[in-house]
């Protein structure tokens, strides 16, 4: 890539049995992955909408809801319900089944990342994680809040090194954020409008990152976004539907 940042915005499509989706990527023509990111979907989903039973291999995911709740299962024996606030990781490594369905007559929320497995991990064991709404830390900041869903301050593992946040900042609050080296990553903006770097950020858009130290993230109104950020694998991201290879 010849810059260190760029905007795109979302794709609007249908996945699963008739649920709604925003699609960052991967989107055909447009971007594919962004290592080590394979899938990131905003999705909505209401009565007798989901994800039936299907197959996967080859990468981890983590479904986080905002609002409504879905139940899993799976053929590891797991069988439980993600409300709003929490959520569930599956490693489906050598191979998993499973199923996402909504679990109320409310319209249902969140987001589902796919994370690719390094190649030497590709067949590790299948395995599952739910975390509630109360075990995901909270961090109060000078005009907004972070949810740490992923970092050493939550309780949610993944097999590779990830930082994931959802931030609610009060217009004209900022948030100085420290990149790691070698990560890379994206801010997606769900509502209001951001000023990332000097680049405006607009709803339903992400900036994309990398080569860069830190994150100069001012909020020109009461905004929430996602930041996800992971140091690459790099190596070949092969996915063919629910299969990452």
């Amino acid at each position: 890539m010849e810059n260190n940042t760029f905007i795109k915005s979302v794709s609007e499509m249908s996945e699963g049995d008739g649920v709604d989706v925003h699609r960052l990527f991967p989107v055909s023509s447009k971007m594919m992955n962004f290592d080590p990111f394979v899938l990131w979907d905003n999705f909505n989903l209401g009565p007798a909408r989901g994800f039936p039973t299907h197959p996967h291999r080859g990468f981890e995911a983590i479904t986080y809801m905002f609002t409504g709740s879905i139940e899993h299962k799976d053929n590891l024996g797991n069988h439980s319900t993600v409300t709003s606030g929490g959520a569930q990781r599956f490693t489906a490594g050598r191979g998993l089944e499973h199923s996402e369905m909504p679990d109320s007559q409310d319209m249902s929320n969140g987001i589902q990342l796919w994370i690719n497995l390094a190649k030497n991990k590709k067949a590790i064991e299948p395995d599952y994680q739910q975390v509630d709404k109360e075990n995901i830390p909270n961090i109060d900041i000078d005009g907004g809040t972070i949810r740490v869903i992923v970092g050493e301050e939550s309780p949610v593992k993944l097999h590779t090194a990830v930082r994931y946040l959802d931030v609610h900042l009060n217009a004209d609050a900022v948030l100085i954020e420290k990149v790691p080296d070698d990560f890379r990553g994206f801010i997606y903006l769900l509502n209001g409008q951001l000023k990332v770097n000097a680049e405006t950020v607009n709803e339903k858009e992400a900036f994309f990152f990398e080569n860069i130290e830190e994150l100069d993230i001012a909020a020109l109104s009461n905004s929430h976004f996602m930041l996800c950020m992971g140091k690459p694998h790099r190596e070949p991201i092969r996915q063919y539907g629910p299969f990452v290879d």
